[in-house]
């Protein structure tokens, strides 16, 4: 096959005699004809000879004698069908059809042909007029006519300039001097279309250029509309330098019958801008967008890719890649830097205009001294300091926004989610903990990013994912490495979860007389020398100092007639970032675990005491055999409760608290994740123990008091030192005198009775809860039905009593 471009060079030449003395006019022709044959020109239907046939076949029916010419022509078709020699003969019916729909009836047709009225002689002659010149016999070309009717244009049409809803429309006037036929109109319309969209697509430009608070992905349309704009003057440049050579071979008179039927009609002009058309559509349905802006005028034009022709989708794939480089540098410099640049709000990441200046700095610690953290917010001292120390996790979740209107549909929600994510943490790195190797980090993210844009997605999710993995990697090393997160946590569980049992053993044993006596005649400094010893004597003695400088004593707030008990409290303090996983509410649901776990701490060093005096005193009381029975009693009441308490230790202990680390070391060995995982597990981790070690149900709405008894036992402990204290809790005459026997005995009934109560409704609201192991902690208080036989051995002596 001989090659295409010297094949159109003879074809030029041949037909275009001036062509060959002229090199840029035989190359110019030579490009027109091949963006000719690279055009959609007679590529929007296909052959169907029966549909065309099916369309004759019907206006030959309104015809006067339908059934003879419909006849006749089926047996020309079929014999028209049977030529093998023709090869066309879609196209040959579809003329024919053309020429029969479009004749003009005869008496317009002569009225064409006869001479013009009488009328004043005009310097621009009519198109369609018969000429008195010399050339009279010869007649005007094609292409004089179609000049002199563009000259005429403004007195046989009227120009689009009137708009009727909104839109412009061409009307012909009527002028009894220039009759143009109903297929002229038809072309004419159709070429006119291609102007008024210009007009459009001209006008949409030229207002965003002169408007104020343009974004760049509109001022992106704006720049390709208009670099399409330019691409059409140029062919419109080329159609007017052909009209030129025509108009000067029409002077010369050197126009032959083969140059003639080249040179440019108002068919020929249709075929060239057929393309332009359809571009001129695509430009015009871009600027009568709804106003949107930045992600969201993205998403309007990337909707128009689900188009099935694949003229409309190679348009929007082109327009696309031009109007999405904006973004996609916005995207480049949140993906692998952390910051945000985007001046007109086009980013589906926004930032907080409160905290667009703030960067949370690492502050000195004040661990050495002070009273400051988050527990003095509960003592009520320091809050502004409190109040401080919450920027770190509101910096995190606040600062930035994650738009979901301004995500391009291309990107995905996942991938939108991953983009935010990594530069939050890459600002968080940089900015917050002011990690030292961001430079050799930042520079391994830029290695593997590459250029961003739309015609790559795949290399896009490559990038995304690369920088999310990195970036993640590199805030769970600052988080442990650096910062040690792992051994603030491990330090929490020791201390506050009493983790380290000889620590709370000693704690509790040389603090228990002072905690005795009222609040208010307690010191911290007291407080915190005893906290140190305990840590001397302990297993705490080998942390790090930097863990136990962080641990303090204190006491809350309290009111009158409360003891040491009911306000001592240890605390931990954290600083910058460490606080932003450690937040304030995390800490106060450490502060809460703590208290409950204190509280059954005490109840358990006081049943212990009170099990080695009643050992020592039944032993010492033998020979007093009328009291055996008593001794047994108290033992049996105080087994039941001491077993009750150790179960309860060692579910909260081992099956909740050891649980519940092993799954958040889990987490952050494998470090998978970004800073929103690493709060989400550790936020997980404590609600995990405040539902499971307080026992609380989603059924119920509230909490099982679990250690209500507790409470109360500590609290009938206590009654024998309230007159010294100044507490008013029982009559006088209750407390007055020596007990008799009696009354111990009944007491003793009360207590047991009082105790078997409780942890019966315990162990039936344990049964019905909707937590595993808290239905197995029901069942480890009573594995043998212990408490419901020992309540109807109750009911039958008091039946057999009342009786």
């Amino acid at each position: 096959m001989p090659d295409v471009s010297s094949s159109l060079d003879t074809l030029v030449s041949s037909i275009v005699p001036q062509s060959r003395l002229n090199p840029t006019l035989k190359n110019e022709l030579v490009s027109h004809c091949k963006e000719i044959l690279n055009s959609h020109i007679g590529r929007t239907h296909e052959s169907d000879i029966g549909h065309l046939a099916t369309l004759i076949k019907r206006q030959l029916l309104q015809t006067p004698s339908p059934s003879s010419v419909s006849l006749k022509f089926t047996n020309l078709l079929s014999r028209l069908l049977d030529q093998p020699i023709l090869t066309r003969k879609h196209e040959a019916l579809l003329f024919l059809h053309s020429i029969a729909s479009s004749r003009p009836s005869p008496d317009l047709f002569l009225q064409n042909f006869q001479p013009p009225p009488n009328k004043v002689a005009s310097d621009s002659p009519n198109p369609i007029d018969v000429p008195s010149t010399p050339r009279q016999q010869k007649g005007k070309s094609k292409a004089d006519l179609l000049r002199e009717y563009r000259t005429r244009i403004g007195a046989s049409t009227r120009s689009p300039r009137s708009y009727q809803d909104g839109r412009s429309k061409l009307t012909f006037a009527d002028d009894i001097l220039s009759i143009i036929p109903t297929s002229v109109k038809s072309l004419i319309h159709r070429l006119a279309e291609v102007g008024h969209l210009y007009a459009r697509v001209d006008a949409f430009v030229k207002d965003r250029e002169g408007r104020s608070g343009v974004g760049m992905i509109e001022q992106s349309l704006c720049h390709h509309l208009q670099a399409q704009l330019t691409e059409y003057y140029r062919l419109i440049a080329v159609l007017e330098s052909q009209m030129s050579t025509a108009a000067a071979q029409n002077i010369d008179g050197n126009v032959g019958a083969k140059e003639e039927e080249t040179l440019l009609t108002l068919k020929r002009l249709d075929v060239w801008i057929n393309e332009w058309r359809l571009r001129m559509r695509m430009m015009k349905s871009k600027t009568c967008l709804p106003d949107a802006q930045g992600g969201a005028l993205v998403n309007l034009i990337h909707s128009y890719t689900d188009n099935g022709d694949p003229f409309v989708r190679k348009f929007t794939d082109q327009l696309l890649e031009e109007v999405s480089q904006p973004f996609f540098s916005t995207l480049h410099r949140w993906l692998f830097s952390g910051e945000l640049y985007d001046p007109y709000n086009e980013f589906f990441v926004a930032v907080n205009p409160e905290l667009a200046h703030v960067q949370y700095l690492l502050q000195p610690s004040s661990l050495a001294g002070g009273v400051d953290g988050v527990f003095s917010a509960l003592s009520g001292e320091a809050d502004d300091l409190s109040t401080e120390r919450e920027g770190g996790l509101r910096l995190w979740e606040a600062k930035y926004q994650f738009r979901m209107d301004m995500l391009p549909m291309f990107v995905g929600e996942a991938f939108g989610k991953k983009i935010f994510s990594t530069g939050k943490s890459l600002n968080f790195i940089r900015y917050s903990c002011h990690d030292s190797d961001w430079v050799a980090t930042r520079e391994k993210m830029s290695n593997t990013g590459g250029t961003l844009k739309y015609s790559d997605i795949v290399g896009l999710e490559r990038s995304i994912d690369s920088a999310y993995s990195t970036a993640s990697k590199r805030l769970f090393e600052v988080f442990i490495e650096k910062f040690k997160l792992l051994d603030h946590l491990r330090a929490l569980k020791h201390y506050l979860l009493l983790g380290y049992g000889d620590f709370a053993e000693q704690l509790m044993e040389a603090l228990g007389p002072s905690l005795t006596r009222p609040a208010n005649t307690l010191f911290r400094h007291n407080l915190t020398a005893t906290l140190e010893t305990a840590i001397r004597i302990s297993s705490a003695q080998n942390d790090p100092p930097d863990v136990l400088r962080r641990l303090d004593a204190r006491m809350l707030e309290y009111s009158h007639g409360e003891i040491g008990w009911d306000v001592f409290t240890l605390e931990y303090k954290v600083d910058a970032p460490i606080d932003t996983i450690l937040d304030p509410d995390s800490m106060i649901k450490y502060l809460k675990l703590f208290h409950h776990l204190w509280k059954m701490k005490r109840v358990e060093s006081a049943l212990s005491q009170g099990w080695m005096r009643v050992a020592g005193a039944s032993r010492t009381f033998l020979r007093l055999h009328d009291f055996n029975y008593d001794w047994h009693q108290i033992r049996i009441v105080m087994a039941e409760m001491i077993h009750f308490i150790r179960q309860m230790q060692a579910y909260c202990h081992v099956e909740v608290i050891e649980c519940s680390w092993k799954a958040l070391t889990e987490f952050f060995n494998e470090r998978e994740g970004d800073l929103d995982a690493m709060i989400e597990a550790h936020r997980s981790y404590l609600d995990r123990m405040i539902k499971k070690v307080l026992l609380q149900s989603p059924k119920a709405g509230k909490e099982d008091n679990l250690y209500h008894y507790c409470l109360s036992e500590s609290a009938k402990r206590d009654q024998a030192k309230d007159a010294d204290r100044g507490i008013y809790t029982i009559p006088t005459h209750e407390r007055s005198g020596v007990p008799t026997l009696a009354k111990m005995r009944a007491l003793i009934e009360e207590y047991s009775t009082t105790f078997s109560d409780l942890a019966m409704s315990i162990v039936h609201a344990l049964q019905g809860h909707p937590d595993l192991d808290c239905r197995f902690l029901g069942i480890r208080l009573s594995f043998s039905d212990f408490y419901r036989a020992k309540k109807d051995r109750q009911l039958l002596q008091q039946q057999y009593k009342s009786t």
